[in-house]
């Protein structure tokens, strides 16, 4: 569940499984006109236009993927909401554990995220809508250090600057390019943009630790990000779903796939 803002409107919208392979999402939205943006987006966060016996079947031929893929048919990569929020969340997490960032994103979001009206409001669950990029570009962040601070505001003030830079490129090179100009925004976070929110298939975050993990021998040996990208070299045109299952890997298993969506609009 989170909070949304599209067009100077705000709401609210959650998603859980429904019956059979689908979601069931509840929308609480001032403006019915903005139903199919919002599924749009949905769609999008879901990864609802995959093909997964196609994308499998491709990834199947690696050995080391093979497995995994069985394990988890139909895994998909999660897209994001809004990409300035993602790239918030991605620097935020930056050298700290994932519960660290989600804590500081929400001192964020508290601190400098409009307040909700009660009549879209969760009480105690949401509440805030997540800053917006002009409103963090003047601010003075504290709580965290200040080349991170300083990062956060430099990236919201480039985006207030120009709304469509997360838009769609030429192609992903372009893209990695381009978000590598981003204050605070290296290689390993210009691919994971490019994974959730430019939606490109083959995005590939090599050198992160925990792919590199994944992909260590029966020694325990890890690759470098080098070698791993060499091997991924077979996994084109899908990449990025082959790090979602090696990524999944560290992890019980959870329910199966989700294909369809159902929308109940209030």
């Amino acid at each position: 569940a989170r909070t949304i803002d599209l067009a100077g409107a705000q709401g609210t919208v959650s998603v859980r499984p429904g019956k059979g392979d689908a979601l069931e999402a509840t929308v609480r939205f001032p403006k019915l006109s903005a139903l199919p943006a919002i599924i749009a987006r949905l769609r999008r966060v879901f990864d609802l236009a995959a093909d997964p016996p196609v994308i499998a079947a491709h990834l199947s031929e690696d050995a080391h993927l093979a497995p995994l893929v069985a394990a988890r048919p139909g895994l998909r990569v999660p897209g994001a909401w809004d990409g300035f929020e993602l790239a918030v969340r991605a620097i935020l997490g930056q050298q700290i554990t994932v519960q660290a960032a989600i804590i500081l994103a929400g001192k964020l979001a508290a601190t400098y995220g409009e307040r909700l009206s009660d009549a879209t409001a969760i009480p105690g669950k949401l509440t805030h809508l997540f800053p917006r990029p002009e409103r963090l570009a003047g601010a003075q962040i504290t709580g965290m250090p200040g080349a991170r601070a300083r990062a956060l505001t430099s990236l919201a003030a480039a985006v207030a600057a120009d709304p469509q830079i997360f838009g769609a490129r030429r192609g992903l090179d372009d893209a990695i390019a381009q978000l590598c100009k981003l204050p605070g925004i290296g290689e390993w976070t210009a691919q994971y943009i490019a994974m959730r929110e430019l939606r490109e298939p083959d995005a590939f975050p090599a050198a992160d630790i925990g792919l590199m993990r994944a992909m260590a021998d029966a020694k325990g040996t890890r690759p470098t990000p080098a070698q791993l990208l060499k091997r991924a070299e077979g996994w084109r045109p899908w990449r990025a779903y082959a790090a979602q299952h090696l990524w999944a890997s560290h992890v019980p298993l959870g329910k199966p796939k989700i294909e369809n969506l159902k929308v109940a609009a209030e």
